[in-house]
């Protein structure tokens, strides 16, 4: 029903910015919730943050809080996730998600794209 497409990671130094972006198509009438995940070689995927559709209901994860920036675009159709002071730690791939209204659990993907942090 809701198709993401994920764009913007990249090969970064630490203390470095990356801006990643999830472009959503379908029936996003039905989306409530966007959220980011990761997940580092050999750990289990994590959230990192998500946003109301109309741009409420911030979260973020400790790890990442006052580092991190989520938004949304004034056509609702894309989410931003603003990284700064970036740490190698926070080296994985990172997914967008779409929660969908009524439901608990996060039912579209995208493919993810990898954020490398070197020292």
């Amino acid at each position: 029903q809701v198709q993401l497409v994920e764009s913007g990671g990249g090969l970064v130094q630490t203390g470095g910015s990356l801006r990643l972006s999830c472009a959503a198509s379908g029936r996003t009438a039905s989306v409530s919730a966007m959220g980011w995940f990761r997940q580092a070689p050999g750990k289990e995927r994590e959230f990192v943050a998500s946003i109301g559709w109309s741009g409420g209901g911030i979260a973020y994860a400790v790890s990442v809080k006052g580092r991190f920036t989520i938004s949304r675009d004034n056509g609702k159709n894309t989410v931003y996730l603003q990284m700064n002071s970036l740490k190698p730690e926070d080296t994985a791939v990172y997914y967008c998600a779409a929660l969908n209204s009524g439901y608990t659990e996060y039912s579209a993907w995208g493919q993810g794209t990898q954020v490398t942090v070197s020292s």
